[in-house]
């Protein structure tokens, strides 16, 4: 996968702002409108843009809990783990789960209508799978910064 400085500055744009039409984008970077409609489209099939989406606020749709969740898997085998990446996908409390290196096998942040609503969760999710051997539970006071914005290095020009 590689891209030009061109394409950085289209990343730059679209992580701001993925609403803008390709003829404003183009504005942007100095390309025409169809110029700038291939070069995405190309980025997106090449799997460097892997989504386009919002960012919807938690509170609003009355999930106003969040939690960081520390998880220990009882044994570090590939099925376990595989198994425990597929809940992790399936579970729509689960907003983003982590593979991690450290004290913990996995970092998820998952969100909740109120703290019982949390329990019932962790007593399906966590406690009914042998393979936990754990997990911690930081309450999220206040979201400081919220986003999927990467820094883009553009390459060195040739």
């Amino acid at each position: 996968m590689q891209y030009d400085r061109t394409d950085a500055r289209i990343l730059e744009i679209v992580q701001k702002n993925n609403r803008l039409t390709s003829e404003v984008i183009g504005e942007m970077v100095g390309l025409s409108a169809t110029a700038c409609q291939r070069r995405l489209k190309r980025l997106r099939s090449e799997g460097i843009i892997e989504a386009d989406v919002s960012i919807v606020s938690p509170k609003a749709v009355g999930r106003s809990i969040q939690m960081l969740v520390l998880v220990s898997l009882e044994r570090e085998r590939a099925d376990i783990i595989d198994r425990f990446k597929k809940a992790i996908k399936s579970s729509a409390g689960v907003v983003n789960g982590f593979y991690v290196t450290g004290d913990a096998d996995f970092v998820l942040y998952i969100t909740a209508r109120s703290m019982e609503d949390y329990e019932q969760f962790t007593r399906r999710f966590f406690y009914e799978n042998p393979n936990i051997k754990g997990f911690k539970t930081m309450v999220i006071v206040d979201r400081v910064k919220v986003g999927f914005a990467i820094p883009i290095e553009a390459p060195p020009e040739d």
